[in-house]
């Protein structure tokens, strides 16, 4: 915990310093004005920390308070550290071009006042707009027609949420949305791909019923994400379970004998102590015939040792970077970011946008998602 803070501290207070300087030098305020915005600097600096810290002592109220706040100011000062570094890179080029004529005097125009106002402009604007495209989940659809389903099951509808985050931010409102929409589907099976839940689980009964209410004749399936295991693992299999979900931890059920359903665990366990989980190859097993085979996985990984033993991932967990260009960052860890991937050996790996947000309560370019997975029997009939 001691490299995370650390870690948190040197990242995160460096964006404050950078902004805090740009804004001095284009602003031209003197050391009165930087030592009088210190101490909110520094508040807002420790939101998160301080956002836990009230959350573990019970105080939810203020706990979600602070969070909407620091959250929030998380996310314009991204979008105001972002747009700021593009318009210090502009001007490296324009200064090499010389001390006079156009270029020097653009380079100096992005140095100043008016150009530091417009960058902070935008960045509000920026972060109102993803604020906005949080708020709207969409319905992605994925077809596949296979000749891997008996005459008994001609079709399967599934519904994927993955990455919701329930908890300080996302509560009632969000989960009433999700279930409706879910619903509307009407999916045969409805699956969580994990990070259901984020943070203290305190005052979460009234969630967990409402997912338990979405109809999914088939059954709902969950796997754990690693925000499980942060928010505290034995309540959150807990809630889930109480959301109606039958947990798999590396296992498999064979649902009406013609779809294999196999989740395997985060490997966030193992650093909670977490062993003797059945490795993924071997829960698969051999691809049985006649049974269409779903893996449920919450990263977008594919084990080489898996090829061939399944028809289909879903996964989650990137939030195809929630923040453009974040974007960038999280595809040098996880290349295969939202869609459809075809799988060496066979099959399709879906990698869900996500359906809540984790941190600020934003996206940008980056909208959320519940996936509507509609399987057919080759010759069978198509879904209405």
């Amino acid at each position: 915990m001691s490299l995370f803070l650390l870690s948190f501290f040197l990242v995160y207070g460096s964006l404050h310093a950078y902004a805090l300087l740009k804004a001095r030098s284009a602003l031209a305020f003197g050391p009165g004005t930087t030592l009088a915005l210190l101490p909110l600097l520094a508040v807002l600096l420790c939101a998160p920390i301080v956002t836990h810290q009230l959350s573990r002592h019970g105080n939810e109220n203020a706990a979600r308070f602070v969070a909407h706040a620091g959250y929030l100011w998380m996310g314009f000062l991204f979008f105001l550290t972002c747009l700021n570094l593009s318009a210090d890179l502009l001007r490296l080029p324009l200064r090499a071009m010389g001390r006079d004529g156009f270029a020097a005097s653009a380079a100096t125009f992005l140095a100043g006042r008016t150009a530091f106002l417009c960058i902070a402009g935008l960045a509000v604007a920026l972060s109102a707009y993803a604020i906005v495209e949080a708020s709207r989940i969409e319905i992605v659809r994925v077809r596949i027609v296979t000749d891997r389903l008996p005459a008994s099951v001609p079709s399967l509808r599934i519904a994927q949420i993955t990455d919701l985050h329930l908890g300080l931010i996302h509560r009632n409102g969000k989960a009433r949305e999700v279930a409706a929409i879910v619903a509307r589907e009407r999916p045969d099976l409805f699956v969580s791909t994990g990070d259901l839940v984020d943070g203290q689980l305190d005052g979460v009964e009234e969630l967990a019923e409402i997912l338990r209410g979405i109809p999914a004749p088939r059954g709902k399936i969950a796997v754990l994400g690693n925000h499980e295991y942060y928010a505290g693992i034995g309540r959150s299999i807990a809630f889930t379970r109480k959301s109606g979900f039958t947990l798999l931890r590396d296992e498999s059920v064979t649902i009406d004998d013609a779809v294999r359903i196999a989740g395997v665990d985060d490997p966030a366990g193992a650093q909670y102590g977490r062993t003797g989980g059945a490795e993924e190859a071997a829960l698969l097993g051999n691809r049985p015939d006649g049974r269409f085979t779903v893996l449920l996985k919450h990263r977008p990984q594919l084990d080489p040792a898996s090829a061939g033993k399944f028809d289909l991932q879903l996964s989650g967990h990137t939030h195809h970077g929630q923040l453009f260009p974040f974007r960038l960052l999280t595809r040098l860890a996880y290349p295969l970011l939202a869609g459809d991937h075809p799988v060496p050996g066979g099959g399709i790996l879906h990698v869900s946008r996500g359906t809540g947000t984790w941190g600020p309560p934003m996206r940008f370019l980056a909208p959320p998602e519940i996936t509507v997975v509609e399987i057919e029997r080759a010759g069978g009939e198509e879904f209405p």
